[in-house]
């Protein structure tokens, strides 16, 4: 009798508009000296983000704070779970020198999820923005946050240091959530944005991912959702499978569907809508500041 054998399912191949060029020029060429000379943690390295040389051509750049393993264990996200080590405290000091030696004019800060912390995370997230202001006082910063469970009193601590931009991501719609990100809520991530907005933020952000299963229906409701509490400027891009045991890619969406929900994201009266395959969370950051 003939063995059966398990044939895998078959990946799709990536389209061509997902292919990118290496970075280069100049600029690039000088900061990523930098980085690997002084050992500079960025998350454009770290995430091989594909717009990396666009980004630090224009002196934008992100970084990530307060460790890299992760209290959430969401089916996107190629950041490690697990225990996080121990808060470094040095670290607000440390971010702020690296923004320094690589002369960046905006910077982008964000955080693994630290639920295993009273503060959430919330301490060092306003001494690091403390620390850049007062070491780099021309560069602007937007900080990239977590939900924070939905806790005013923590999310009053970012505010409080008043970032430029704040954002938050929905990451998908909300039929999708509780699969792709598991320990979050949609309207808690609504509800955050609404806070930060009703008190004093002057602009909000978030970002959404495509390719996970959603319908134009739902991309479209969750748009309306984020103009409905004042977000001033969305980020829609394709989601892309880290490895294996995350989430597949359940559709590669076309750059012209990408252009139709810039279109509508304009129509609704959002300040910005970057919408595309490449689009991440910070890209073209520093254009949000107009």
């Amino acid at each position: 009798m003939q063995e059966e054998t398990m044939v895998s399912p078959v990946r799709q191949p990536k389209p061509k508009w997902l292919r990118v060029k290496l970075p280069t020029g100049k600029k690039y060429t000088e900061l990523r000296g930098l980085v690997d000379k002084y050992n500079l943690h960025t998350i454009c390295t770290s995430g091989s983000c594909p717009n990396m040389g666009e980004c630090w051509s224009e002196g934008t750049a992100t970084f990530m704070i307060l460790g890299n393993i992760c209290t959430r264990s969401c089916g996107f996200c190629g950041v490690k779970t697990g225990r996080p080590e121990t808060v470094d405290w040095e670290e607000p000091e440390k971010v702020a020198r690296s923004i320094k030696l690589m002369a960046i004019k905006h910077a982008v800060i964000t955080s693994v999820d630290r639920d295993d912390l009273k503060d959430m995370g919330t301490i060092v997230w306003g001494e690091t923005v403390k620390a850049i202001r007062r070491m780099n006082p021309e560069t602007t910063l937007e900080t990239l946050i977590p939900d924070f469970q939905g806790r005013e009193d923590l999310l009053d601590r970012i505010i409080d240091v008043h970032p430029e931009v704040v954002s938050h991501n929905m990451e998908t719609v909300k039929r999708l959530t509780r699969e792709v990100r598991i320990q979050a809520k949609y309207e808690r991530s609504l509800g955050v944005l609404k806070y930060l907005k009703d008190n004093g933020i002057t602009r909000t952000k978030s970002g959404i991912m495509l390719g996970l299963g959603e319908t134009e229906a739902e991309v479209i409701q969750t748009l309306e959702d984020l103009r409905s509490v004042h977000l001033d400027i969305v980020t829609i891009g394709q989601y892309l499978q880290p490895s294996k045991k995350h989430l597949p890619v359940k559709q590669f969406i076309t750059p012209d569907q990408f252009k139709k929900y810039e279109e509508i994201g304009l129509e609704m009266g959002f300040r910005h809508v970057e919408s595309g395959a490449l689009v991440r969370s910070s890209y073209k950051a520093q254009k949000h500041l107009t």
